[in-house]
């Protein structure tokens, strides 16, 4: 519970000592002491929320409004943030406008909505590509946190990879509210360094924090992971795709997203088919090939599924996909590609965790081997044509034209409920998020001008 939240919604139409009396009770739900000592921390809470509101009141017109927030009048639920669908990839493209509008140069960044950033630097008069990724824990693994640390961490890694990347440092973030057991953090931690022992990486940096200080209640875990890669090799971007190039795919068992699936449907013996480092293996044994330089793109198969990666690079670099549905079910983990079907979850429309490789003709049987002599399954999935537009090719001929829903497909009940219908005001919602997103920038630069003139 966050407490100064609730003191914000309710202060403008709650008596002072109704809204005191409230909040101490829902205090004590949290916490083990008396009603005089509830009241007192309800009290302090009100008064520095109070105090805050002053702001309006000062003289001060600049510093009004740097602390006043871009409201877009559209939530975060609503507009499907974080639930990897058109309504995410879009307000992903506006924070990526934000990280644009700063001019500063990289090899690759957010606008491109790649997994991870590229920027070159100089090592002995050889040129080095340097890679850098972060990833949040699956928020329905807060309860889980040996398993959300070691699933984080795979991702960040992966996303490194991806760019062609061999890993070097893993960095740890993570903050658990005020009323979570310290065994949070090393459970959370010990899958962390799993992951970094498995796969030889070191853990080289980390945070440790509560969640909103003493103003929130309960035992909430958030986190996040980083990595950092680096190579001689320009990236694998997905805008290195070119008409004629085969699709490979490794076989994916899933992480964070099927094992929250798992969890929540009772399907427990499929965690353990996510439990397994294969994606970094591969990328690997392709690194110590020399082969990285040969592909042209690679991503993992998350953000929305095969749905939403085959979306974004065909949007980003202007080329048609064309996939094979029997081809594709084969690289999914017959446990995972079980469970999918049982409840009814569409299989293209969640992360998968495989590694999808874009690569010109001559080098595929090299680089299939070079996946396979390393213990990981992989198979062509589909070619890179010059429709435009990316394309399944069902097991009965049909041809179903691949678009990312608004959410990810749902796979637990209380998504399911939420549903993934597109919203009518979409084009509203997203008029609202632009006009955020555009105020958001023009304060940077004000604040930039203040500084660099003061």
């Amino acid at each position: 519970m966050d407490m100064e939240g609730f003191v914000r919604d309710r202060i403008e139409d709650v008596e002072e000592d109704d809204l005191k009396t409230i909040l101490a009770s829902r205090i004590r739900e949290y916490k083990d002491v008396d009603e005089d000592n509830a009241l007192l921390i309800a009290d302090s809470v009100i008064d520095e929320v109070k105090t805050t509101l002053k702001l309006e009141e000062c003289g001060d017109e600049f510093l009004k409004d740097i602390v006043a927030i871009p409201k877009a009048g559209v939530a975060m639920g609503k507009m499907g943030v974080g639930s990897r669908g058109a309504g995410d990839f879009f307000v992903h493209r506006k924070i990526a406008e934000i990280v644009a509008s700063t001019n500063t140069a990289s090899l690759v960044n957010p606008s491109e909505q790649d997994d991870g950033g590229v920027v070159r630097a100089q090592a002995d008069n050889d040129e080095l590509y340097v890679t850098t990724a972060v990833d949040g824990i699956h928020s329905r693994l807060s309860e889980y946190p040996f398993l959300g640390g070691f699933h984080v961490t795979r991702a960040t890694l992966r996303d490194v990879c991806v760019m062609g990347a061999d890993p070097v440092a893993i960095l740890s973030d993570i903050h658990l509210a005020d009323d979570g057991d310290v065994g949070k953090l090393f459970d959370f931690t010990a899958g962390v360094a799993a992951v970094s022992e498995l796969v030889d990486v070191p853990i080289v940096a980390g945070s440790t924090l509560r969640v909103g200080g003493d103003m929130v209640l309960g035992d909430r875990l958030v986190s996040a992971v980083g990595s950092v890669g680096v190579s001689n090799y320009p990236p694998t971007a997905r805008k290195g795709a070119t008409a004629g190039d085969v699709i490979l795919l490794t076989e994916g068992s899933g992480g964070g997203t099927i094992t929250t699936t798992a969890i929540y449907n009772g399907y427990f013996d499929v965690v353990w088919d996510t439990m397994n480092v294969n994606f970094v293996q591969a990328s690997h044994a392709l690194f110590e090939a020399d082969l990285v330089k040969d592909i042209h793109a690679m991503t993992d198969v998350t953000n929305g599924g095969l749905r939403g990666d085959a979306h974004e690079i065909s949007n980003t670099t202007g080329v048609g996909l064309e996939f094979y549905e029997d081809e594709i079910n084969k690289t999914i983990a017959p446990n995972v590609l079980n469970m999918l079907q049982e409840l009814d979850i569409d299989p293209l429309g969640v992360s998968t965790d495989s590694l999808m490789l874009i690569v010109p003709p001559e080098y595929v049987s090299d680089v299939k081997k070079a996946v396979s002599d390393a213990g990981v399954l992989i198979s062509e999935i589909g070619l890179v044509d010059d429709t435009g537009s990316p394309n399944l090719i069902r097991e009965d001929g049909s041809v179903e034209k691949l678009v990312p829903q608004f959410r990810e497909a749902a796979y637990t009940k209380i998504k399911k409920l939420v549903g993934d219908t597109t919203p009518e005001d979409f084009e509203i919602m997203k008029a609202q998020v632009q006009e955020a997103a555009d105020r958001a920038i023009s304060k940077k630069e004000r604040v930039i001008k203040h500084i660099r003139e003061n």
